[in-house]
């Protein structure tokens, strides 16, 4: 009896067995808008850049470190404007971070270029050395030091440059 059992549910099994390899669509990060070179980014993207970590504090007051990209460095690639050409009418450009559940930010270009803030806010795609889970990942904006992490926002699919006066 226990041998009919053990039968059923190996051919009940069966159907499922290759279900957990099945190759999950890859993640892609868009950047769009005011840019000379529209992106398409993958983790492998990330991984071949310049690596860097912030801390940000959880809800808990836990600090937790993060690991990925300056976004600064993600703009540049797109050919955002930056640098000494972030002055005058450039200055009311802006950044819009989409996440998957409709959540969006904002972020002026001043607030992340590096002549104008220490402040390095990053994509991240990894806490503690580990990818970041399916609830706050694959991609995550990470800005540190603010009082409210209302910015720090998750499952992040597109990141927006627009003009202020469009």
């Amino acid at each position: 009896m226990l041998n009919k059992i053990a039968f059923l549910l190996l051919v009940l099994a069966l159907p499922f067995a290759g279900l957990s390899q099945t190759a999950t669509p890859e993640a892609i990060l868009k950047v769009s808008g005011e840019v000379k070179t529209p992106l398409s980014l993958t983790k492998d993207d990330l991984a071949k850049m310049k690596r860097t970590g912030a801390i940000l504090k959880d809800r808990d007051g836990k600090e937790v470190p993060y690991t990925g990209v300056a976004l600064q460095d993600v703009l540049e690639m797109a050919g955002v404007t930056l640098g000494r050409e972030l002055r005058g009418e450039n200055l009311v450009k802006y950044v819009l971070v989409k996440c998957a559940d409709g959540y969006e930010v904002l972020f002026s270009l001043a607030e992340i270029d590096k002549g104008f803030t220490d402040r390095v806010i990053i994509l991240a795609d990894e806490s503690m050395g580990k990818p970041l889970p399916v609830a706050k990942g694959p991609f995550r904006i990470i800005v540190p030091g603010e009082k409210v992490p209302a910015r720090s926002s998750f499952q992040v699919v597109e990141i927006v440059i627009a003009f202020a006066k469009d």
